[in-house]
């Protein structure tokens, strides 16, 4: 089959790799894909994974242990633990110290026509839903994520730093708080999309008023977790949600004088991000920028790497 790979520091189109097969796991065969921040880091050299890149995606089970799995719609959950671990056996393989994560560590990715996952990670995604909403399903779960987290009410200040694709996402899914919301960029045209949702924007070169409750940090660049401590009131709640190859710098001076808390924040369930899609919550189409076929893998990653690039699509 074929698959984009990145392997000895290189990008590349493969076309001779073998369909995925792990025992007791499904096959899915991929319809969407799509590229976010995570997989340009990797390409820049972040996490140190070889193989198959991708982890957001929607898909048609090909074949499953489960067999009322077969032939079902369904996105993925990326985490898949040992099952045997604490952990696992409480329900949640996030952190099971022996995890793959599909596309990031040990375990090939959906930029590719099949993937595999244990049949206990894939959900059925609602007729109502159509593929370019639920190619979105990854990140707006771990957008949902920061509502397990922190606790956010309508009277709290909530300040997202980044206009990106994450940022975005973020942005309105804390809107759904009703909590005083504005996000935080360097795009014009980006804020706009948000700002067409009812969500207040602001440039960050024209200046922001510091002092928020909750500052979220997505702007996918060391830079961000220092304005985030610019902005962010004592005793508040920073948020954290980049990843990237750099180390950033942090005054921990401030963190520990300002008695700020810090929260570390990854995937979230998918549920909850299947419900607001269902629901017509969130608008998400309008931040796809282009899809390409997966032959063209390449040109995409630079596409997406593009400034003012939002989403790009695979299609296998």
């Amino acid at each position: 089959m074929k698959a984009l790979r990145f392997e000895k520091g290189e990008l590349r189109l493969a076309d001779d790799i073998d369909v995925p097969h792990r025992t007791g796991e499904a096959l899915v065969r991929v319809k969407l894909a799509g590229i976010c921040n995570t997989d340009l880091e990797i390409v820049r050299g972040y996490a140190g994974f070889c193989g198959t890149l991708g982890h957001e995606f929607v898909g048609i089970v090909h074949d499953s242990p489960d067999k009322s799995q077969i032939g079902v719609r369904v996105v993925g959950e990326i985490n898949a633990g040992c099952g045997i671990c604490s952990l696992c056996k409480s329900g949640d393989s996030r952190h099971c110290a022996r995890r793959t994560v599909l596309g990031i560590v040990n375990r090939d990715g959906a930029f590719a026509e099949y993937l595999s996952l244990p049949p206990g990670n894939l959900l059925e995604v609602p007729a109502e839903i159509p593929d370019l909403a639920a190619v979105f399903a990854e990140p707006l779960a771990a957008a949902c994520e920061i509502l397990e987290q922190a606790a956010i009410t309508p009277c709290q200040r909530v300040i997202v730093v980044g206009d990106g694709k994450l940022g975005q996402l973020i942005a309105r899914v804390l809107a759904t708080t009703g909590c005083r919301l504005t996000l935080l960029g360097k795009h014009p045209e980006k804020l706009q999309l948000a700002a067409m949702e009812g969500i207040e924007t602001a440039l960050v070169q024209s200046g922001v008023a510091g002092g928020a409750d909750i500052v979220v940090e997505a702007s996918g660049s060391p830079a961000g977790m220092k304005l985030a401590l610019d902005l962010v009131r004592p005793r508040g709640t920073i948020v954290l949600k980049s990843t990237f190859r750099e180390t950033p710098e942090i005054d921990i001076s401030r963190v520990v004088v300002n008695e700020i808390s810090l929260i570390g924040s990854r995937c979230g369930r998918f549920e909850k991000a299947l419900e607001l899609l269902s629901g017509g919550v969130v608008d998400l189409e309008v931040l796809v920028t282009q899809g390409f076929p997966l032959t063209m893998g390449i040109e995409a990653f630079r596409r997406a790497s593009s400034p003012g690039t939002l989403k790009v699509l695979l299609v296998p």
